[in-house]
């Protein structure tokens, strides 16, 4: 009887607090957006995958992998961190070559767009494409990379959900439909990476990681976590496209992407990715919960 007892009061402590899947399908539910989430503690004993293979739109997380590979190759000797590059406005399409120029009226490109026709250190062109997510500082990287060493970068790390066709403001590759794109999973796969220190090597992984807890906007994850949580993370959005993702630092680590597709809004959007980030924080760690003696339960012990 006692028995029967203890499995009746744990199912209904079980069942007083939803699954943290099922309450962030509610909150998506709700929001009426296309949404992919991938979550994961570092510890690897939880997770919870929404779509994690729907294809989106990259928009500026694709700045995850040129970051990556440019500090690759700073490992390799190819190049240091510190080389100056000529800053210029003139790019080439992956489509057939002929130039184009992006827009130099973005508030997030002013330290590039001036310094036109001088130069600066790869070093400060990385920090300004990740922490404002300059499109001027991501194109300059990637044309100085080279758009095939960083698929195969990424590739080599395991996240083939992540593509990097181009660089930002290629009209003719958006007319034939040739555009960055990324899977919640392929993004997790990069921040699990660099958290853990295997995607270019300990102390690079942790330069890199400073350098994604100084970025600017900061309305979608870290709006989630209480103040002060150091939350390592890339935003990215354009017309109808919303995402976040990142390494959140509290007392348990995780990775956490969220992707979103079809809010006009971009508020509204971020706010989503906010309220989902919460409920993800929120959620107890169960597994890190010491068993229970269900006698104690019963008699209202702990």
């Amino acid at each position: 009887m006692l028995r029967m007892l203890c499995a009746a009061m744990l199912a209904l402590q079980a069942g007083a607090r939803p699954s943290l899947e099922a309450t962030l399908r509610d909150i998506i539910s709700a929001s009426g957006a296309e949404v992919a989430v991938a979550y994961r503690t570092l510890d690897g004993k939880a997770e919870v995958l929404i779509d994690p293979d729907t294809v989106f739109h990259a928009a500026s997380t694709m700045k995850v992998p040129v970051m990556i590979e440019l500090y690759r190759q700073a490992g390799t000797g190819t190049l240091t961190l510190d080389d100056q590059l000529p800053i210029r406005n003139e790019f080439h399409s992956i489509v057939d070559g002929s130039p184009f120029k992006l827009s130099e009226d973005d508030a997030a490109d002013a330290e590039v767009v001036a310094s036109i026709g001088r130069t600066l250190p790869l070093r400060r062109l990385c920090e300004v494409m990740i922490t404002l997510s300059s499109n001027f500082a991501a194109n300059l990287l990637i044309e100085k990379l080279g758009v095939e060493n960083i698929r195969k970068e990424v590739t080599s790390l395991g996240a083939d959900g992540m593509q990097v066709l181009r660089g930002v403001e290629d009209t003719k590759a958006f007319e034939k439909g040739l555009n960055n794109t990324t899977t919640a999973r392929g993004l997790l796969t990069l921040f699990e990476r660099l958290a853990k220190g295997t995607a270019v090597g300990a102390k690079a992984d942790a330069e890199m990681i400073e350098v994604l807890k100084r970025q600017q906007t900061n309305d979608s994850i870290p709006a989630g976590v209480p103040a002060g949580t150091p939350v390592a993370h890339k935003t990215g959005n354009i017309t109808r496209i919303r995402h976040d993702a990142g390494i959140v630092y509290g007392a348990r680590p995780y990775v956490l992407v969220v992707l979103v597709r079809g809010l006009e809004d971009q508020k509204q959007a971020a706010a989503l990715i906010a309220r989902l980030s919460k409920a993800v924080y929120d959620d107890p760690p169960r597994t890190r919960q010491p068993p229970v003696d269900e006698r104690k339960a019963v008699l209202g012990f702990r």
